[in-house]
């Protein structure tokens, strides 16, 4: 079973084959020839076919000799020809829920190779080594933990590292203490030997140095011969496993009275060990913990191998060979709940199955090392293929219409201080609603207008379409205009009805870049002057080339061609042209050769004339340079005064006047147009008919605001009405209502929040131009009926009772020491409480509590010998230098506290010493600098947003710079940690 990658484009290999061979044909190839024929195969393709195993997976085959050219397959062995087709395991969505990576634990960190070699350490480490440490990743089926191929769960996960690096710290050697005292020398014959021992105060970490031997052994100095017949031998203990926990058996139970007797239903020879004081409830409120005993051999041998009496191996630290322990008892849980509804009641296009479940709950927790509690929940699939269910209703993903472009998104994300000084224009994003709804029929089509409720985003299969995109708005920027042309002549404001002496001087200027955007404007583009004595017609002269008089240089004639013309540029008979004709020729002048070469005059300057003197007269310039100075015998250059020349002027620009209007307003409807027009069409498009704008228009005077409307020249007044596209009316659209949410139907925590339910529905087409607009509320919610709290219950934790030891009868069995001393256990009752501090059942506290508090604890009864010591006092404070150490003591007390061995710190310490936690963290900085950042008010155009109006700002600003923040072993922590979270710098 395989499963197939995507399948490469089928090539002939004949096509890559190198050589000019021509293949022979079928009956040319001889046996020496077919015997260099051999398969050769394309890769697997794509699997196909149905969902899970049933798929399919093919390649090509191709008869192929060894020289490099294909074949007929009749000419390759039948019996070598490799397999065309094989199973595969197709992967669906729905797998998902079958299938999953297992991943054990990380093993233990080891030395990482270096080429291929593991170097040991060096003879001294002063810093950890870098390591591998690995673990299992394995592609499992969820409902029997079967193994299957790894590219089953790849196709919706990859597959988690099974290797990762590490670090081994310094090897950490074991620390013993010193040896006791040598053990006192028996009496008796032979050689004999003295004892002493010490205790691991530090176990081996990370390699370090095994811990030595603990005990040691050495003959005595003197020693009495034995008689004939009687060797000496070195003798040692022997310790073995410890037995199961048992029960004592009825005539081993102490009946001091600090036990009672409880027997069992089942057998009457064992007993279960209780306190007094422990005064169990009904049977099933609480649990019997059964204290029972182990043991172990503790055997003495010689130095032959032969067993011999404990007295001989007899040391200050014998080992212990019984102790109390607590009888194990199995998890026990309740049977399996009925299998709940299948999740899947319709057959959908994929063949997903649908799950079912059960469960089950704890009647008693394992104890004492007993079996632990197996699963409590079960999952499997059901319903497969689904063939003989109704078809599943088809979702499809649905989207809003884009909202406008917003280019404060942008600006945020870039800057958290960003604010908005004026219209803002260049990149932003659009963004729009998305939803699933219930996909229509081919059949629907009276429905296909409908909306369609939203429904759960789960049901829809496949890529959600984007609900954002970049978007633009244009930069608007005014446009740009050209000089004012020189004042005309005096014209009658109507030439064609003229009246009066009254008339109006022009200049104009045109547009050399249109403006850009929607607050983008051009200025006035004309501008008149009141005059009087204004003439309609007027002399129109060109000029022609200069024609020399004499020669090829020096003075000439232009030839002037003078035309009439009116006031729109027609040419007209010179009778009307009341001015005298200018004359046929004007003197000029070509430079020769050796001559002074002088430029073309300026165009006059600007008339510098002064509003605050209406009366005065300003003066205008235009100017020349030389460009080549004369030669032998050449015509001078002109004096320094020739080359600049002046002349009175008088431009009205305290006076004049010119048109300007307010925007145009909205398109409105016009009776008599819509009329006549509610068919029409503009660019091809149906439309909602015609309507007019209006606007006002004004005269105004410079520098003076606005003057009476006689001023400006009728002529030029701008247009107040205009023909507009109506537009047509858009009423909001929304979707309906979803479904409420659903409430809970498992009991709720009573925490004092109500429980809801809501429903939304989605706006999908804004509202515009004067349509309908959109309701107001688009989310509802109310609170659930019915809901059902979970009940209260609590664990009521009772005294520990007394701590209970091996029984006496079993103690003097296995050691010599009688007295009622040592480790046992004790135990507690544990019993389970409703709200209202009534007993319940313990299953209820199990499945509503958490976690039973623990039943038995090690308790330990002071020996007569053992050294005693007060608590540890508390830990000193610490400064707030890292480096520093915090301590606790405590001291000797009883009867015992001047024994040499209780006074041994290396065994018993006084004093504990730590390293004080280090709460000192470095800021540093970390990246680039920010862009300069103004104050208030004085913020540039930046990152290429153009803000209309806004003019480039200038001063002292700030820059800012990302901070790390870490502790004392160079480790990142939380920023909030340092004193500061950033850094500034002014330029």
């Amino acid at each position: 079973m395989a499963i197939g990658s995507e399948s490469n484009s089928d090539r002939n290999p004949s096509s890559s084959a190198s050589g000019s061979h021509t293949p022979p044909t079928s009956s040319s190839i001889s046996p020496i020839q077919r015997i260099k024929l051999a398969k050769r195969v394309g890769p697997w393709g794509r699997c196909t076919g149905n969902c899970g195993p049933g798929g399919i997976q093919t390649r090509r085959v191709w008869c192929f000799h060894l020289e490099g050219w294909t074949s007929l397959l009749s000419n390759c062995e039948e019996t070598d020809k490799p397999e065309k087709e094989r199973s595969c395991f197709r992967v669906c969505d729905w797998h998902g829920e079958l299938f999953e990576w297992e991943i054990s634990e990380w093993q233990i960190c080891v030395l990482a190779p270096v080429h291929g070699e593991v170097k040991p350490r060096t003879s001294e480490c002063v810093t950890a080594q870098h390591g591998l440490q690995h673990r299992t990743v394995r592609c499992i089926q969820k409902l029997n933990r079967t193994v299957v191929i790894s590219e089953i769960c790849e196709y919706f996960a990859p597959q988690p590292p099974t290797e990762q690096a590490c670090l081994i710290p310094c090897p950490r050697d074991c620390v013993v203490s010193e040896f006791s005292p040598w053990s006192v020398c028996s009496k008796g014959c032979g050689k004999k030997l003295q004892h002493r021992t010490r205790a691991v105060i530090s176990p081996p970490l990370y390699g370090g140095v095994v811990c030595p031997n603990l005990t040691e052994s050495r003959a005595c100095d003197s020693h009495i011969s034995c008689p004939l017949g009687e060797e000496e031998y070195i003798f040692s203990l022997k310790v073995g496993p410890w037995s199961k926990c048992r029960l004592p058996h009825l005539k081993e139970v102490s009946l001091s009275g600090k036990t009672i007797l409880d027997f069992s239903s089942d057998s009457k020879e064992w007993v279960t060990f209780k306190h007094q004081g422990y005064k169990p409830h009904h049977h099933s409120k609480s649990w019997d913990i059964e204290i029972g005993y182990q043991t172990r051999q503790v055997r003495c041998t010689r130095s032959d191998g032969k067993n011999a009496m404990l007295s001989l191996c007899m040391q200050d630290n014998f080992p212990l060979t019984v102790q109390s322990c607590v009888m194990p008892k199995d998890c026990e849980t309740t049977d399996w709940s009925s299998w709940s509804p299948c999740s899947k009641t319709c057959q959908s296009e994929d063949l997903s199955p649908g799950f079912r479940s059960r469960s089950r709950s704890i009647k008693h927790i394992a104890i004492g090392g007993g079996q632990e509690c197996p699963e409590l929940h079960e999952r499997e699939a059901c319903n497969l293929g689904g063939e003989l269910l109704q078809l599943c209703s088809r979702y499809s993903w649905k989207t809003s219409e884009w909202k406008e472009c917003q280019v404060t998104l942008l600006l945020e994300q870039q800057d958290p201080h960003w604010h908005i000084t004026g219209p803002l224009c260049g990149g932003g994003i659009q963004t729009r609603e998305l939803y699933c709804a219930q996909s229509t029929t081919k059949f629907s089509g009276q429905r296909s207008k409908e909306v369609s409720r939203p429904v759960d985003k789960k049901l829809c299969l496949g890529p959600a379409p984007p609900t954002s995109r970049l978007c633009n708005i244009p930069c608007s920027t005014d446009c740009m205009v050209s000089s004012w042309s020189a004042w005309s002549l005096c014209v009658h404001e109507n030439c064609q009805d003229p009246q009066g002496k009254k008339g109006f001087k022009l200049r104009q200027r045109h547009i050399l870049m249109e403006s850009t955007g929607p607050d983008g404007n051009c200025p006035h583009l004309m501008e008149s002057v009141p005059c009087d004595d204004p003439m309609c017609y007027q002399w129109m002269v060109s000029e022609g080339v200069c024609i020399p008089d004499h020669g090829k240089c020096g003075s000439g004639h232009h030839i002037l061609k003078a035309v009439c013309k009116n006031d729109r540029g027609d040419e007209v008979s010179g009778n009307l042209c009341l001015a005298p004709p200018p004359p046929e020729r004007m003197a000029c002048e070509i430079p020769c050769r050796m001559d002074c070469v002088v430029s073309e005059w300026t165009e006059w300057s600007a008339c510098s004339q002064s509003c605050s003197n209406k009366n005065t007269e300003g003066k205008q310039t235009r100017t020349r340079t030389i460009l080549a100075l004369a030669g032998d015998g050449g015509k001078p250059c002109p004096p320094l005064q020739a080359l600049q020349e002046y002349r009175l002027c008088n431009d009205h620009s305290c006076t004049h006047f010119y048109w300007d209007t307010s925007p145009w307003g909205s398109c409105s409807e016009d009776t008599l147009v819509t009329a006549l027009n509610a068919t029409s069409t503009w660019n091809g498009e149906a439309t909602c008919g015609v309507g007019i704008q209006t606007r006002k228009v004004f005269c105004m005077k410079s520098h003076m605001g606005q003057a009476m409307i006689k001023r400006c020249p009728d002529s030029t007044r701008p247009e107040t009405v205009r023909p507009c596209l109506l537009p047509c009316k858009r009423d909001c659209v929304v979707t309906p209502f979803s479904e409420w949410t659903h409430c809970p139907t498992s009991c709720q925590q009573e925490n004092g929040t109500l429980i809801k339910q809501s429903r939304y529905r989605i706006v999908i087409q804004e509202a515009m131009n004067g349509g309908q607009e959109c309701p107001d509320t688009l989310f509802e919610e109310r609170e659930c009926e019915d809901v059902t709290y979970c009940p209260v219950y609590r664990w009521k934790p009772h005294k520990w009772n007394s701590c209970i030891l091996v029984p006496e009868s079993v103690r003097q069995g296995m050691t010599v020491i009688s007295e009622a001393c040592g480790k046992g256990l004790q135990t507690r009752a544990v019993t389970c409480l409703s709200d209202n501090n009534q007993s319940a059942e313990m299953v209820d506290c199990l499945k509503w509590a958490g976690d039973m508090p623990p039943l038995v604890q090690e308790c330990y009864i002071p020996c007569r010998d053992d050294c005693m010591f007060t608590p540890w006092s508390k830990f000193t404070p610490c400064s707030t230098d890292c480096d520093t150490v915090r301590t606790r003591r405590r001291q000797l007390t009883g009867k015992n506290r001047k024994k040499e061995k209780c006074q041994n710190v290396e065994i018993y310490p006084l004093v504990e010493t730590e390293a004080c936690p280090c709460d000192v963290f470095t800021a540093q900085p970390n990246g680039n600098w920010s862009e300069c950042i103004l104050p208030e008010g004085k913020k540039e155009s930046q990152r290429g947003i153009r803000l209309h109006g806004d003019t480039k700002a200038c001063g002292k600003g700030v820059r800012l710079q990302a901070i790390i923040c870490s502790d004392k072993n160079g480790r990142l922590v939380d920023p909030s940690y340092c004193s500061s979270s950033g850094k500034g710098m002014n330029e």
